[in-house]
């Protein structure tokens, strides 16, 4: 990699657009120039540069090293760096209680540069140069994609710690993000039941994640009975969102909820226009996907507050071992750092895969690591995980409501850890599929005998 990201860097970063398709991603846009407001952003320490020089073999013996690949320059780097940090805080806390199987891990950074085939390149280095005996990053599903072919032609491993549209299940990657089934489709439930006879109105950015999520709302919506009258697209980074406000305020004169997976910029203008509209959220309620503790921060709760986010983690659960990780995240990073999904993702994968390393008696037979992953739990930040037999956690679910210092009053949390189904089960042409690289005849795509959907309740 071989240099640093700056602080200034940072401030040059806060304005993003993501370019391409196949992105789930989505970062801290910044206000309209129209509206200034002095906002600090969340420092970020610099990275420590990839080791190039060759290991000794008497230091080979006593570390194990693993591949640490995010984007810490271009349009990502804002977003992954947060997940870069927890992971930095995993390993920290491992190699200080003693390490793994008393070696210590020794992490490699590789800077994927916000550039897909780069990521690709960064992955063929760590395992063929470096011989990482695994890899924690990506954040985009076109930058997964991109280095997948990598990971199954090297028969090696990735952690992916992003929420997903899913419609993928890789013997090659762990994936410690949600699905749609753990994150929009409970939503569906709650508004329902929140929001009882509501008009829906669908609003995201043109890009396959949204078109996925809502594929699911809507099915799920008119199963339950419930009603949506519109659905619009922004291109990724556009900001005139008059129209769509324009057909909200006329299909739903009355008032409504909007279900949004609209991301980075568009999301200022839609929320800023809500508020200019006088379009309260007691009268349109905002549900979000991509909305966290760190884009509150930037947009600025005074256009957020009252409004929903649905995730699999928020910064204010208060149970201990989420007290423990902010603990421990502020004392290294400082008090000031917020804490969001991907980035409690990203923290839990790193411990899986040590416990996984533990049961498996090595860290050197990925193969074996690969086995002993199966069924691993583990008490996150999140709550209670599994790493199932499709590859993806079983997590808890929550939504929240934004308050006045931005973060989020949980207003709903399920009843226990939901079941991932990485093939969904709401789109017409997946429905009845599932995974399991347990049994090698059915591996990542198979056709059960009954629908493997729980029931859409």
């Amino acid at each position: 990699m071989g240099q640093r990201f700056q602080r200034r860097r940072f401030l040059q970063l806060a304005s993003w657009t993501i370019a391409g398709a196949g992105l789930t991603a989505f970062g801290i846009p910044p206000r309209p120039a129209s509206q200034p407001r002095s906002v600090k952003p969340n420092p970020l320490p610099s990275p420590q540069p990839a080791r190039s020089n060759p290991r000794s073999n008497s230091r080979s013996n006593k570390i194990i090293p693993i591949g640490l690949l995010h984007s810490l320059s271009g349009t990502m780097a804002i977003s992954e760096m947060g997940c870069l940090d927890a992971e930095m805080l995993a390993i920290e806390e491992i190699n200080k209680m003693g390490g793994l199987l008393g070696q210590e891990i020794e992490p490699i950074i590789e800077d994927g540069a916000s550039d897909w085939p780069t990521f690709r390149k960064k992955a063929e280095k760590l395992i063929g140069q470096d011989r990482v005996l695994t890899i924690f990053g990506c954040w985009t599903s076109a930058s997964r994609r991109a280095s997948l072919p990598i990971y199954e032609a090297q028969n090696h491993m990735l952690w992916y710690p992003v929420y997903y549209e899913g419609q993928e299940c890789s013997r090659n990657i762990f994936y410690t993000g949600a699905v749609p089934n753990q994150q929009v489709e409970p939503s569906v439930n709650w508004i329902l039941k929140t929001f009882p006879g509501q008009t829906c109105f669908l609003v995201g950015s043109d890009y396959v994640y949204p078109r996925v999520v809502n594929t699911v709302l809507k099915t799920l919506i008119l199963a339950k009975k419930g009603t949506y009258i519109g659905e619009e697209y922004l291109p990724l980074g556009d900001m005139d969102v008059d129209l769509i406000i324009q057909k909200i305020r006329q299909t739903m004169p009355k008032g409504g909820v909007i279900l949004n997976s609209l991301n980075g910029d568009s999301n200022i203008a839609l929320f800023t226009a809500l508020k200019q509209q006088s379009m309260s959220p007691k009268r349109y309620p905002v549900l979000s996907f991509n909305i966290t503790e760190n884009e509150t921060l930037a947009i600025g709760s005074e256009y957020l507050r009252g409004h929903y986010a649905a995730w699999n983690y928020f910064q204010t659960l208060k149970h201990e071992a989420n007290q423990k990780f902010i603990k421990a995240f502020r004392a290294k990073y400082g008090a000031q750092r917020r804490l969001n999904d991907p980035m409690a993702s990203a923290y839990t994968a790193v411990y899986i895969w040590k416990q996984s390393v533990e049961k498996a008696g090595t860290a050197q037979d990925v193969e074996a690591v690969r086995r002993a992953a199966i069924g691993q739990t583990f008490v996150s930040p999140m709550g209670r995980v599994t790493l199932n037999r499709n590859h993806h956690l079983s997590k808890p679910f929550y939504i929240g409501q934004v308050r006045s210092d931005g973060l989020f009053n949980i207003v709903y949390g399920s009843a226990g850890p939901i079941a991932p189904e990485p093939w969904s089960q709401a789109i017409a042409e997946t429905k009845g599929y599932a995974c399991d690289w347990t049994v090698p005849q059915k591996g990542g795509k198979f056709k059960t005998k009954k629908d493997t959907h729980n029931e859409m309740s």
